[in-house]
């Protein structure tokens, strides 16, 4: 994890989409949970072009003291990748910690995607596709995968917990939304847990 003044418990997220998938919102919704766990959290967008179908990165950071960076995150403890076609298009794997955890939105393995040298830099269990896309549609009716992806994330890296994500899916989503958000975010959590075989509490 990236040091943090005398904390040493900064963690960071870096998520990439495509303009329209939620990446800012993503990041937002994480900040919100680790806010409600009771940690510092921050989470802000890349500045450039937002138009629908470009290339999106936000960041996400925890810590357990006021956290005082306002950098962009170029050493991330964790990625989500929304979009795999964002793979030949954007240095998606840049800076990630050697320990780090990386969750890619698709219905391909990682060795399917060519990404087995990444896989195999990570520890065993901090790599790994999930099809959030098919998830959201299951619960939402349609392929918005940014909610999933958070259940995921709370089960591979361990530093949410799902009722916190879902609480702040509820909060930023009320209603019909934010439930079929929340139930993908299970579904998503569930996955991640199974493929892992680490059970989060």
């Amino acid at each position: 994890m990236t040091q943090s003044g005398e904390s040493g418990a900064m963690f960071q997220v870096r998520v990439h989409g495509r303009g329209g998938q939620g990446a800012v919102t993503a990041a937002e919704l994480l900040s919100i949970a680790g806010f409600d766990e009771g940690r510092h959290a921050q989470a802000f967008p890349s500045f450039g072009s937002e138009r629908t179908g470009a290339p999106v990165v936000s960041f996400c950071r925890f810590d357990s003291v006021p956290i005082r960076t306002r950098e962009p995150v170029s050493e991330p403890d964790a990625l989500i990748v929304q979009d795999a076609t964002l793979i030949h298009q954007v240095d998606l794997f840049a800076g990630l910690a050697p320990q780090g955890y990386l969750l890619l939105n698709s219905t391909h393995s990682l060795a399917e995607l060519g990404l087995e040298e990444i896989a195999e830099r990570l520890p065993a269990g901090h790599a790994l596709t999930v099809p959030a896309s098919e998830i959201a549609r299951r619960n939402l009716g349609r392929p918005l995968a940014n909610a999933a992806l958070l259940g995921g994330f709370a089960a591979l890296t361990g530093q949410l917990r799902l009722e916190s994500v879902q609480d702040a899916i509820r909060e930023r989503f009320p209603g019909a939304a934010g439930e079929g958000n929340a139930a993908a975010a299970a579904e998503c959590f569930a996955a991640v847990e199974e493929a892992t075989g680490v059970a989060r509490a």
